[in-house]
């Protein structure tokens, strides 16, 4: 293999697949990122067995070649190298090294063999539609947040899509809940998305695809079966395996029934609750909403900060309610409303609060609520 490539395009390519590369790994060849040139390109493949990522940038091929050098390291040394110079890589088959070489500077990165790489990117995956960069960036922030990091109850680790439907209206819906927050964000159905089983997308795969559409400006193709997905754009190929387990039903979650609305001006509400929350324990992270007439009354204790409360007016016409959050919980979504207003559905002070965009009704946020 013999090949030159501008630095700045080796490094893009790079940066994308080393990501996906554990920095701890038992099997030695899951360090190595698969290095392809053939067909004036350059093809990096690298995986950790559930999602592997394959970048093609161009290249000036001397000589079509395949071998495996350590992902890291091959990123540390082009990231260090003066910009704008040109990297050339030789690997002869003889020697067990591939030889890199910019300017000056000359490394030999220690390669195994490229039989020893696991191919994860086969095989069909009959349900295929194209869904906008955009969209995919909007349902993932609007929903990842809530995803659980409980490994026991592994079939919350990820994103549940499928497609569902809303007052006859088709919609490709994603939903992530960690049993006490709950996040869904609806767009309109895909062409071709209408038959797909539901699935649970990984919270790694979905990380690595969002720091990747963040460069995508175009569409994005979706490919899936039961226990595959491949997200394919520009020059890159996402492929990651899909949490096995049964998402539970978390239309049973979305109260029907709350009937006393909140309205607040969001920015003002999220300000207050940081503030008030500086004081609330690390753990609990309590705070307590005091509701009467188009007025609220946020408030936390701790046996060892004090006390704080603040006052803010809102649009409330319901009976008084008390009411205790996590703090955290309510800042993440506060967070993630566009427009001016949140719009808050409640019960009473054990039951869970629906909360709404006034700016986007495709999505919606559950919390549950908590003793104070």
């Amino acid at each position: 293999m013999k090949l030159t490539i501008e630095r700045a395009a080796l490094l893009s390519a790079l940066g994308h697949a080393q990501s996906v590369v554990e920095r701890r790994n038992t099997i030695p060849i899951l360090s190595n990122v698969l290095v392809s040139a053939a067909n004036g390109q350059l093809s990096l493949t690298a995986t950790d067995l559930d999602m592997d990522i394959v970048e093609r940038a161009q290249a000036d091929v001397g000589q079509e070649g395949t071998t495996t050098v350590p992902a890291h390291t091959f990123y540390d040394i082009v990231r260090k190298l003066p910009d704008g110079s040109q990297v050339e890589l030789t690997f002869s088959g003889e020697d067990s090294r591939m030889t890199m070489q910019a300017g000056r500077s000359k490394f030999a990165l220690s390669c195994l063999p490229k039989e020893d790489f696991p191919a994860m990117s086969e095989g069909d995956l009959p349900h295929r539609f194209v869904m906008a960069a955009d969209e995919i960036k909007r349902i993932v922030d609007k929903t990842r947040f809530a995803i659980s990091t409980e490994e026991t109850r592994y079939y919350l680790n990820g994103i549940y899509l499928h497609a569902a439907e809303e007052n006859g209206r088709k919609t490709l819906r994603a939903v992530a809940t960690d049993g006490h927050r709950l996040a869904q964000a609806d767009m309109p159905l895909p062409s071709g998305a209408d038959g797909m089983p539901g699935i649970i997308v990984p919270r790694k795969a979905i990380a690595e695809l969002r720091k990747l559409v963040d460069d995508v400006e175009g569409e994005v193709t979706v490919s899936l079966s039961d226990n595959k997905i491949r997200f394919s754009f520009d020059d890159l190929v996402l492929t990651s395996k899909l949490i096995d387990g049964t998402f539970p039903d978390y239309e049973r979650v979305i109260p029907a029934g709350n009937d006393k609305l909140l309205e607040v001006d969001a920015h003002v509400f999220a300000e207050a609750v940081d503030r008030v929350s500086t004081i609330s324990t690390e753990k609990s992270r309590a705070i307590k909403l005091t509701l009467e007439k188009d007025n609220l009354v946020l408030s936390a204790t701790s046996p060892d900060a004090g006390s704080a409360t603040e006052e803010i007016p809102v649009s409330y016409d319901a009976e008084a309610l008390e009411v205790g959050f996590n703090s955290r919980y309510l800042l993440d979504i506060t967070g993630l409303i566009e427009g001016d207003n949140a719009r808050a559905l409640m019960s009473d002070a054990a039951s869970p609060t629906m909360i709404k965009d006034s700016a986007d009704d495709d999505v919606l946020f559950v919390v549950m609520p908590m003793r104070v």
